[in-house]
């Protein structure tokens, strides 16, 4: 930017398109609205071709299968140490693919323009209905529509769509990216007069305690051979009270579309927070000579905020720390295929840890994730690209970018800009053109379209850093000799300056960007593994700056310290950072990689090992230890929380660790004998006694002014004995998507946890569902996610029931050799 800013303002927009769902549902108007868009989820047909044997054609003979989208075929697969998405690309292959789907559509809809939604299919799609060529897409991260009308069959005559996908170029990804249509399809019905696709802009340039300003921007579009007149009436909804409306009266050209602009005021706005994300919903109707023809519904938030320069993030006048965490788009052992309740439960868990904030890595996310960041209140970073014209693998979308890169980033914008979630736009993530002026260029550019279609949020990519350092450096003297800026954090272009990892310069932003504010996007880079422990915790572990050395940091059978004590030569310790961002105010806040554990990019180890080991939690959803370390940090939670397990070898020397709050120190126990005090100096975040194992009970007491605040202890295990299943929810929609997410423990007689069993567990479902996950988040294991059986990983596995469209019990049963099977059950309703 030119005119440097203390600050960035968002000039209070408030936002948020969860997209055009079911539109009659906010107004007592006619039930035919509420059919607007509709799913075309199920009852698809799909065939994948033989990479190497069959050529790039279906036929006659091609045979073909049954099933529902959203699905990923990869994650069906085998994992193989020869697949050409490499162990980046989770050892999973791609190939190519093929779905076709017969569908009538009425012949009272024949004067209506009937169009089909893709949310996201990986990648290079190519769409036909009844033959006749609709268009491609490579991107596989961003929805796009196409109109079937003019080639549509109505009344009994069947219709075919047919959906060529292709991911058999690889590697096409840093990460594991899934295969197919791996988000949902819809159907929209509308009026030959019309809201456009993503048609609606929502804003409020001014925002008080007493009165909040709303603007309105419509676009219509008139699929008519004749102009028309029309009334558009924008009525604001809070749940399902009228709050206020606006009407204006236009005419619009024949085959033509028009933007109009709407204003209003909304009294005493209840807004939107982290703590409590309140939404509005504004229903645009369009009516001809009295008659609604189209009802579009767009739900927003009303906020005010700015990053400060001195104060970092301020929302609705408070400063709030961003404590955030990036995700990669699959869901574990489901893959890449979206669900819903599954998003919902990644959020939950990371809600529960005091997490406030989202980074959609490194790509645009799924409709359903900021449907629900709006909802659970999160502060989002969305994220457009991974890399620009220089690419990072052989075939990612480098290969696409001059002709893509525009179209792409302009309908991200569209679809998400009402998102009141959404805080920060990044144009890119460690882009190797960073360091030059060409990638100055770029950013130009794509600064310039996203200030076009929304200039209500600030502007950022993440730079791998933005400070030229020596990264192995234990301390740094900031001066101009030993410090240079990255060209494109120099070049202006930027709202925020993005730092990934050198958390050691955070210090120095104020002297190195005077007239920018900091948000890090990309921090820490800890590794471990859920339920490993070197006995003795003192020495920091880092993967080896050369890539061509092994990490050496790692226990056998590529298993990392779930001590806080491992990290990449790049980023630190989770503590380390944390200590540096809640220390200063000017820093606003930091997004951590990552929340979860992804498919893909096994770093630091590769082959056997297939998932991460950023993650805070694994793949399967169990957290890690440190995770309560955030929790005792980010949260008003009592937090005491002790590690590792108490099952070792006599006379060996352990590290206990204490993560704890509201506390003024922590008692250890060992079979009822005290082995000290400890109380957190400084700017420490945990505890810890060094002492010589004996089987029995550890005991942790926290203490505040000399009166317990909370207990906890755990035990030494015996041999293994039973299994104990556990359901996140009793009760599932039968809607045919709904997840139950059971927890399987391995216990031994006395019902404490086995921490060292590894069990092989089967799985049986009776009932109207089915088993559609199972993962022990072991970043090692080969075994099937699609599976019945799956081996558990330090005492713990996960399996995932799906409700079918039928309600009644699902009967849940896991079997072990030489354990006690155990049943649960889930009732679908």
């Amino acid at each position: 930017m030119k005119n440097k800013r203390k600050y960035f303002n968002n000039g209070l927009p408030l936002l948020m398109l969860i997209g055009i769902i079911l539109l009659g549902s906010c107004s007592k108007k006619e039930d035919a609205f509420a059919n607007r868009k509709v799913s075309f989820n199920s009852d698809w047909s799909f065939h994948l071709n033989d990479s190497i044997q069959d050529k790039d054609t279906i036929g006659t003979s091609t045979k073909w299968r049954t099933l529902n989208v959203p699905h990923d075929w990869s994650i069906e697969g085998n994992f193989d140490e020869k697949s050409l998405a490499g162990y980046g690309g989770g050892a999973l292959n791609g190939g190519l693919g093929w779905y076709k789907k017969t569908f009538k559509v009425a012949a009272a809809d024949s004067s209506k323009v009937t169009s089909i939604i893709f949310d996201g299919v990986y990648k290079d799609s190519e769409v036909w209905i009844n033959g006749h060529y609709l268009g491609k897409r490579p991107n596989g991260y961003i929805g796009f529509q196409y109109d079937m009308s003019p080639y549509l069959n109505y009344g009994d005559k069947n219709n075919e769509i047919i959906v060529k996908v292709d991911n058999s170029k690889q590697p096409n990804s840093r990460w594991y990216s899934g295969s197919g249509i791996f988000r949902n399809v819809w159907i929209e019905t509308t009026d030959k007069l019309h809201v456009a696709q993503w048609g609606t802009y929502v804003t409020t340039p001014k925002v008080t305690a007493e009165k909040a300003s709303v603007s309105f921007e419509t676009t219509i579009q008139n699929q008519n051979t004749a102009s028309k007149k029309a009334t558009v009436t924008t009525t604001i909804f809070k749940e399902d009270t009228k709050v206020t409306s606006v009407t204006q009266n236009i005419t619009i050209g024949a085959n033509a579309n028009q933007t109009i602009k709407q204003e209003t005021q909304v009294e005493t706005p209840i807004l939107w927070s982290v703590e409590k994300p309140e939404l509005y919903s504004a229903v645009t109707e369009i009516s001809v000579d009295d008659k609604i023809v189209d009802q579009y519904k767009t739900n927003f938030g009303i906020r005010d905020f700015k990053f400060d320069l001195d104060k970092g993030f301020i929302l609705n006048g408070k400063q709030v720390k961003i404590k955030g965490v990036c995700l990669h788009h699959d869901l574990g052992p489901l893959g890449a295929a979206i669900n819903t309740r599954a998003i919902e439960r990644q959020l939950e868990i990371m809600k529960e840890m005091g997490v406030n904030g989202i980074r959609t890595s490194h790509n645009p996310p799924a409709p359903e994730l900021l449907d629900l960041c709006d909802k659970m209140g999160f502060i989002v970073m969305d994220e457009a690209f991974d890399m620009w014209k220089q690419t990072k693998t052989k075939y990612d979308y480098g290969n696409d970018w001059d002709k893509w890169h525009k179209k792409d980033l302009i309908d991200q914008l569209l679809r998400d800009r009402n998102h009141p979630s959404i805080f920060v736009w990044s144009i890119g993530n460690e882009i190797p053109e960073q360091w030059n002026e060409n990638g100055v260029a770029i950013a130009k550019e794509l600064a310039a379209i996203t200030r076009q279609y929304d200039k209500t949020r600030p502007l950022t990519a993440a730079m791998n850093p933005p400070v030229n350092m020596n990264i192995d450096a234990v301390t740094l003297q900031f001066e101009k000799k030993n410090v240079s800026i990255n060209p494109l954090a120099a070049s202006g272009v930027l709202d925020l300056i993005g730092y990934n990892y050198a958390h050691q310069t955070y210090e120095h932003h104020q002297k190195n960007f005077p007239n920018t504010p900091f948000i890090a996007t990309e921090t820490t880079s800890g590794l471990q593994t859920r339920g490993y422990y070197d006995a003795v915790s003192d020495t920091i572990k880092k993967w080896p700056v050369s890539w061509d050395k092994k990490f050496t940091g790692g226990n056998p059978g590529n298993t990392v310290s779930a001590y806080d004590q491992v990290q990449t030569p790049w980023g630190s310790t989770h503590e380390a950072t944390w200590k540096v961002i809640k220390k200063h105010d000017f820093l606003s806040g930091m997004y951590i990689w990552t929340g979860f554990d992804y498919i893909g990019e096994p770093t630091p180890y590769e082959w056997p090992s297939i998932s991460s080991y950023f993650g805070i939690v694994d793949l399967a959803g169990f957290p890690k230890d440190v995770y309560y370390m955030y929790q005792s940090e980010w949260t008003d939670k009592t937090v005491l929380h002790i590690f590792p397990h108490w099952n070792w070898k006599a006379g060996q020397t352990v590290d206990v660790w204490a993560y704890y709050n509201k506390a003024d120190e922590v008692e250890l126990f060992l079979n009822g004998k005290s082995v000290g005090v400890r109380s957190k100096k400084g700017d420490d975040l945990h505890v810890m006694w060094r002492i010589p194992f004996q089987p029995g009970a550890l005991k942790a007491i926290s203490r505040k002014n000399g009166k317990t605040v909370l207990e906890t202890e755990i035990k030494t295990a015996g041999n293994p004995e039973n299994l104990k299943l556990t359901a996140d929810r009793s009760n599932i929609k039968a809607d045919g998507n709904d997840l139950s997410f059971v927890t399987v423990d391995i216990l031994d007689a006395k019902g404490t946890l086995a921490p060292n069993a590894n069990n092989e567990i089967n799985f049986s479902l009776k009932g109207n569902g089915r088993i559609v996950g199972v993962c022990s988040g072991d970043p090692v294991s080969h075994e099937s996610y699609k599976g019945s059986k799956h081996t558990a990983l330090n005492g713990k596995c996960l399996v995932i029931v799906q409700s079918d469209t039928k309600t009644g019990r699902l009967e849940l049963t896991a079997k072990a050799n030489g354990l006690k099977p155990a049943t649960i059950v889930i009732t679908a309703e």
